[in-house]
């Protein structure tokens, strides 16, 4: 398991324990935006100033390698593939008119083996996207090594909030349009809950973040764990979550067995769909490696 603690560094972590055993880049590192790959690397991104850097190290160790400019990196579960967001830093000191383009907003997929990379632009030609922008907040591949579930931060004023399933191989845009369809909201008081965040599992199915309820002021009155279908179907319920924490930085082992995220800075890890397990504390990113 890698992590990132409060303190920026990236760190390996006994599963079982929680306790750290490696530090592999002592500070800088973003949070929820990490992502081990089957080879033995691990991708992180950090802040430079107003721009995100995207960088590979060794699980094992050892020196750090710039990639690319960009943040929320995911690589495919073959290892062959590394997406990620090329978007505007979302912090106050760094925000200017051009920060509200849609054209900043855009979904990167690289060839690792030879640094191709394509381009899915939040907005397509013609696209009817409500003028503002939706930036990338976590991304994660499905089995295929082709899709992916592409999550997305509030728009404005705690709405927006949701997940995309997107096509690589055809989508025009990450948001909506060919190759790119919105994971439904079900369930209780669906049209007033969002999803948060969303992760694939290696059955197909995601798990998911869902809040209740959306707009502003902001006022949340549940957060629930869910294993859900791609069309939206609960599954099963991993857990319920805590009504005034974020519950984010979800991932699945390789294998489909084990379920992590944080609540707040505390990692629960599940084993089997059975209820969580309070691991650790401190940390402001998690995922499996």
């Amino acid at each position: 398991m890698v992590a990132v603690t409060t303190a920026g560094a990236l760190v390996t972590l006994n599963p079982a324990t929680g306790v750290a055993e490696k530090t592999l880049v002592p500070s800088g590192v973003m949070g929820d935006e990490i992502s081990a790959s089957s080879t033995g690397q691990v991708y992180f991104a950090v802040q430079n100033g107003c721009t995100n850097k995207i960088e590979e190290i060794s699980a094992t160790g050892g020196t750090a390698a710039v990639l690319a400019l960009g943040s929320v990196p995911a690589v495919s579960p073959d290892g062959t593939k590394l997406a990620y967001a090329s978007q505007p830093t979302l912090i106050s000191q760094c925000a200017s008119p051009a920060s509200s383009l849609l054209s900043n907003y855009n979904l990167k997929i690289r060839t690792l083996s030879d640094g191709t990379t394509n381009t899915v632009p939040m907005a397509a030609s013609g696209c009817q996207c409500g003028g503002l922008p939706a930036p990338i907040s976590h991304l994660s591949w499905a089995e295929d090594n082709d899709h992916l579930a592409v999550s997305v931060a509030s728009v404005q004023d705690n709405e927006g909030w949701g997940v995309a399933l997107v096509d690589t191989a055809v989508a025009t845009s990450y948001l909506v349009g060919t190759g790119a369809t919105n994971l439904p909201v079900t369930g209780q008081d669906s049209q007033q809950s969002y999803l948060r965040e969303g992760v694939y599992m290696p059955n197909g199915n995601l798990f998911v973040s869902r809040a209740c309820c959306g707009g502003f002021p902001i006022h949340n009155t549940s957060r629930l764990m869910w294993e859900v279908n791609t069309s939206g179907a609960l599954v099963h319920q991993v857990a319920i979550g805590y009504v005034n924490l974020d519950h984010t930085s979800l991932a699945v082992s390789p294998d489909g067995n084990w379920l992590l995220y944080l609540a707040a800075n505390d990692l629960y890890v599940s084993h089997g769909g059975a209820t969580p397990s309070k691991v650790t504390t401190g940390l402001i990113a998690a995922a499996w490696g």
